[in-house]
């Protein structure tokens, strides 16, 4: 399906999107998938899993803790605000599992987890949030429904990086390239997100607690990077904390979705073909699993968003022996081959943005 031709400065771009003639609808597909997990038990919760991950990351933060207070006025601390960076990162991950309803039996449980550890330790608005995943989850890679692929200084559609100018198409024609670099902004961002969303003007469930609770998390942790710190060391601590935040978080979501196929906005395509035409798996099995939070078993997770962690390694062999039978591709690569590939994608969007009477010899010439 062909969108209306976009006039920008590279001329027009007749921009392509999958839909119902390239993905024909599969009826049953997800149905007959669905009994065979349920009947193999991997819906199940893993509690005994899921609190063995808690505990190793309690003494993840215990031992950061030590080493803040042993290392005291020293610039090693910025080890500690890496570390940090890791552990809130991992805690992010728990937090979305909880939000799945992945780890605890109640809903209710759930989502009370969900916040206490996404907002009282990670110091993300899990209100937001929630909101934006179960839009991302209900239509991945769909233009116009998947908040994902929104522009937000990165440009993910040909359509939003013609759009740019000034700084934004500066940074659009080299995205590929500054995307990882961006990344380090990211952890600020989304801190930033979290009150903007709850400070604006619309409706939003439960305002005054996750307020409240982010509060109490930012005066918990920032207050004795100040106060136990020199004014510069802090400020350094908080950078590399963030820093290494938002590399991480933004480098276990952007290799899962990032160069799939672009879904038009009125194509009528079934669950399961939705879910797996526009997802991809990062091979590397256990270690794979820790480092990305499950996030590698990205098909799986899009089909069964509940299904806990551990139990996603089993159902991919279920999903994929699927795919093949029904002749739908399931994607998966390594994890640094996936990086190649986002940055490959991100640069020929960003390929929209450039002015196609910029002649490279006239602009070397201008620069010396």
């Amino acid at each position: 399906m062909r969108s209306p031709v976009i006039e920008s400065r590279l001329g027009p771009i007749r921009q392509t999107y999958a839909g119902t003639t390239e993905f024909p609808p599969m009826a049953k597909a997800y149905t007959e998938l669905s009994q065979v997990v349920r009947e193999t038990g991997l819906l199940l919760r893993a509690q005994r899993f899921y609190a063995v991950v808690g505990l190793v990351l309690a003494v993840g933060f215990a031992g950061a803790i030590a080493g803040f207070v042993l290392f005291g006025d020293s610039w090693y601390q910025l080890l500690i605000a890496a570390a940090l960076g890791v552990l809130f990162t991992q805690v992010a991950f728990l937090a979305h599992e909880a939000a799945h309803k992945q780890i605890l039996a109640s809903g209710p449980g759930n989502e009370r987890l969900a916040l206490w550890l996404g907002a009282g330790v990670v110091g993300l608005s899990m209100s937001w949030w929630g909101a934006k995943h179960t839009r991302h989850h209900a239509n991945p890679n769909r233009v116009g429904k998947d908040p994902d692929i929104e522009v937000d200084t990165v440009s993910f559609l040909e359509a939003d990086a013609a759009k740019a100018r000034g700084l934004r198409r500066w940074i659009t024609q080299r995205q590929g390239w500054l995307f990882f670099p961006l990344l380090t902004l990211e952890g600020a961002n989304l801190h930033f997100l979290a009150f903007r969303h709850l400070l604006s003007r619309g409706e939003v469930k439960g305002r005054r607690r996750e307020l409240a609770i982010l509060a109490l998390r930012f005066s918990v942790f920032v207050a004795p990077v100040f106060v136990f710190l020199p004014l510069g060391m802090a400020f350094a601590f908080l950078g590399v904390q963030l820093a290494v935040f938002g590399v991480y978080m933004g480098a276990s979501f952007a290799p899962n979705h990032k160069g799939m196929a672009v879904i038009a906005p009125n194509a009528k395509l079934d669950f399961f073909s939705k879910q797996v035409r526009t997802s991809r798996n990062i091979t590397g099995g256990w270690w794979a699993t820790w480092l990305m939070g499950g996030l590698n078993y990205q098909i799986e997770h899009h089909l069964f968003p509940n299904m806990p962690r551990p139990h996603l390694s089993r159902a991919r062999a279920i999903v994929k022996e699927h795919s093949e039978t029904l002749n739908v591709p399931y994607v998966e690569t390594s994890l640094w081959r996936s990086y190649g590939i986002v940055i490959a994608y991100l640069n020929r969007v960003g390929l929209a943005a450039r002015d196609p009477f910029e002649c490279p010899m006239t602009s070397a010439a201008a620069r010396a």
